[in-house]
Formats: structure tokens, sequence, C-alpha cells
């Protein structure tokens, strides 16, 4: 028996007595990276649908073309992984994201949407690589028994990433005024900069140590005489972390997407004082004689509030998981998420509008820990397993389209928000059938066994 000193230490110590705090920090910076991405394509439907005179729905291809990078990317992803091992598969994706984050360059003299779309593939299936990679590769960085813990203070960094994407972006593309920014011109410039970062990265990465490290094999799907199930698809916790992943995913992009969109068109009018009291560009007096959000308050609300409650979220989540259950936690996060999402759906003014903002905080411990109970004891094959976890993230592509339609029949996101909603119960069942789909009695958090 240890004490509570040797416990924490544990967190970065594997079973080799090394010490993974600075590979694990260097791994950190990558979620820093696809989170920044991901926030600026956050903004993305609402700038094309006044740039390019859009739908909602019709924006929502924006969503479909990242996410469909992703899908098509997930599984070469973790063959590459397993080629070339972890090192090899993430200098692969930074070149990949380095590659579509330069093609914004001429997308903005072709001026068309496909232009726009094609950019955001090449970068997701960059993002594919690391995420495939990234997340399991956060798990076995220490003791097995910290797994759920580590790779939700990994995903913190890419909260902070996701924090900064609008910000950065929405001082390139969002308008201060109720007039929508109709320009393309300067949407390259973030783009730009990713490359030049990405570049960065690259060199050193490939000058870092990056270790293979062999995660544990709970169910014996390495050993060489043959075993029953010994197929991922065997065990019911993986195949429902793929159904769970896919819904979750569903339900991020589709509240993350169409924030702005809410924020600046369904939400009560602004009291005067209230409206002064923003800084400069973030309210303004429409058609109707009222103070509303604008496009650019409305890209610093999602960053400031949104996305600061999502990295809180992160923070204090990794905290619980120390002490809690990850499955526990994770049902528990999941049944207050579909509540909140039900509350905007119910059109109740500000109570929905803190709603949406308590459904950031609510979904942050969400993708990393049904990523960490999905991979749970598989082993080697955990790097296979990751990939059709992070094809799942193609439910990103699909429900954004159900939520903009929903949006543009009834010309309100508020009736949208019943998808979110459905998505969040369904995470919910996986969460409380775990332990029975498993088998387990770990909790994969800091205070479990790791032992059946």
């Amino acid at each position: 028996m240890h004490d509570q000193s040797s416990n924490k230490k544990s967190i970065f110590l594997g079973d080799d007595g090394r010490n993974y705090i600075i590979t694990f920090a260097l791994i950190s910076s990558l979620f820093f990276l696809w989170g920044f991405c991901n926030g600026l394509i956050d903004l993305m439907d609402k700038h094309f649908q006044s740039t390019l005179s859009l739908t909602k729905a019709e924006s929502s291809l924006v969503q479909f073309a990242n996410y469909m990078g992703y899908f098509c990317m997930a599984i070469p992803a973790g063959l590459l992984a397993k080629r070339f091992g972890y090192k090899g598969g993430i200098l692969i994706g930074l070149g990949l994201i380095a590659t579509g984050a330069l093609w914004f360059v001429p997308a903005i003299h072709i001026g068309k949407f496909w232009a726009f779309l094609m950019g955001l593939f090449v970068l997701a299936t960059g993002m594919t690589c690391l995420e495939t990679i990234a997340n399991p590769y956060a798990t076995v960085l220490g003791s097995a028994q910290h797994a759920a813990t580590r790779i939700n203070l990994a995903q913190s960094c890419n909260g902070i990433g996701w924090m900064a994407g609008p910000v950065i972006g929405g001082a390139f593309i969002m308008s201060k005024t109720t007039a929508s920014n109709t320009s393309n011109q300067s949407l390259f410039i973030p783009y730009v900069g990713i490359a030049i970062a990405v570049g960065v990265l690259i060199a050193v990465f490939s000058r870092a140590d990056i270790p293979d490290i062999k995660p544990e094999d709970d169910y014996h799907l390495d050993d060489a005489v043959p075993v029953e199930h010994k197929s991922i698809w065997a065990h019911p916790h993986f195949v429902l972390a793929v159904v769970a992943q896919f819904f979750y995913v569903a339900a991020q992009t589709g509240i993350f997407s169409y924030f702005v969109n809410y924020i600046t068109q369904d939400i009560p009018a602004l009291p005067a004082n209230l409206a002064a009291s923003l800084p400069a560009g973030w309210a303004a007096i429409a058609k109707d004689g009222l103070y509303h959000i604008t496009d650019y308050g409305g890209s610093r609300l999602l960053s400031f509030g949104g996305f600061s409650m999502f990295l809180l979220g992160r923070f204090i989540g990794s905290a619980i998981l120390r002490v809690s259950a990850a499955h526990k936690t994770l049902a528990t996060f999941s049944v207050l998420a579909a509540i909140a999402a039900l509350l905007v759906f119910l059109n109740l003014g500000w109570i929905s509008v803190a709603a949406l903002f308590a459904s950031f905080f609510l979904m942050s411990i969400m993708f990393p820990t049904i990523f960490a109970l999905g991979i749970h004891g598989l082993g080697t094959r955990s790097k296979i397993a990751s990939s059709f976890i992070v094809m799942a993230i193609v439910g990103g592509a699909v429900m954004p389209f159900a939520m903009g339609t929903i949006a543009d029949k009834y010309h309100s996101m508020t009736p949208g928000f019943i998808v979110p909603t459905i998505c969040f119960v369904i995470v919910a069942f996986y969460a409380f059938t775990w332990p029975a789909t498993s088998k387990s009695d770990a909790l994969v958090g800091a205070s479990a066994t790791g032992s059946h």
C-alpha cells in the first residue's frame, strides 16, 4: 500500500520506473494544436453563411468536410501508427496539417466554397493522425490506473487551443457591427500562422525521444496462443464506445458550430446598460432598435464564455477522475448535459442561455473519458481500436446538418437543440452500462486498482 504522495507521482511514472512527464508535455502541445484548428472551424459556419450566402444547413458542409476527413483517415492513421510508430505517425499528421493550412492561400483567390472545404478536409486528415496517436499515447505515459486522468489533463491543453481559435480567428473574420463581414480576404492569415507553428513542431518532434510503449493487455489479445474473444469487436465496451463517441461528437459539433448563430439571433435583446458595459464591438443596435450581440461578440463569447467553461470542466473533471470512477463521472456529466440541452430547446430566455454555457462545462470530459473507457485493456490493439473511435467523430458531419435543417425550417436555432439532447442520453447509456459490457471492475481513473 502506498501513500498519497506516491500516488500523485505515479501519474507519469511507468512500470519501468521512467518518468514520462516531458514526453507528455510534448504530446500535450499536439492537443493544443488541433484544439486551435477546431476552434477556428467553429466560426466558419456563421462566417460562410455571410460571405457565400449559405443557409444554416448548407453551411454544415464545413463540419461535413472536416469530419469526413476524420472518417476517411482514421483507419489509415492507425495503420501508419502501427507501421511507423507513434513518432512517425505524428510527423505525418503534422505534415498534412501544414499542407491543408497553406492551401487557404490559393483558396482565397479561387473564392469558391469547395476550395475552402478542400483545405478543411486536408487539415482534418492531419488532425486525425494526431488524435489517433496522441489520445491512446497519453493513456500509457505512466501507470494504467491514471489513464483517464492523464488523457483529461492532455485534453485540457486541447481546451486552451479551442479557446484561442475563436479569439484569433474572430479578430480577422468576424464583424464588430450587426452587419456581417462579407469578405474572405483575410481568412488565410490565421491558417498561415498555423503552418508556421506546425513547421516548428515538426522540427521539435523530429529530434524528440518518443518511445513506443506497449499498453496493458488485460484481455490477452496479444497472446501468442489463441484465446477467446481475440477480436476487438468481440468486446462490447469498445463497440459501444464507438457508438457513444459518434453521438457525443455529434452533440458537441452541433452546439459549437451554431453557438454564434444562437447568441446573435435567438437570445433576448440586451439591456442598454449591459450592452454599454461590454467591450467595444461585442454588441450593437440592430434594425429593431435594440442591442444585440454582434458576430464578433459571439466569437468572443464562444471563446471566453463557452470554451473557458469547457476548459474549466477539463481541469475540474481531471480532479474528479482522480477520486471517482470514470464511468460514473461520465454518467453524471452526460445526464446533466442532456438536461442543459433540453433547457435550451424549451426556450426559457436567459435560463436557456445559462444552460447553453453550462453544457460546455458538462461536455468537457466526455471525449477523453469515452476514449479511455473504450480502449481499456486492449493491449497493442488499442492503436487500431483508437482508429475506430476516432472514425466515430464522423458524427460531427451528420448531426449539424440535422440541427441546421431544423433551424432553417423554424427560423430559429432553439428547436435544433433537441438533437444534442438525444445524443447526450445515448452517451449516458454507455456510461451506465460500462461495468457490465467491459466485465471489469477497474475504474480507469486515478483511484482504480487496475485489476479485474
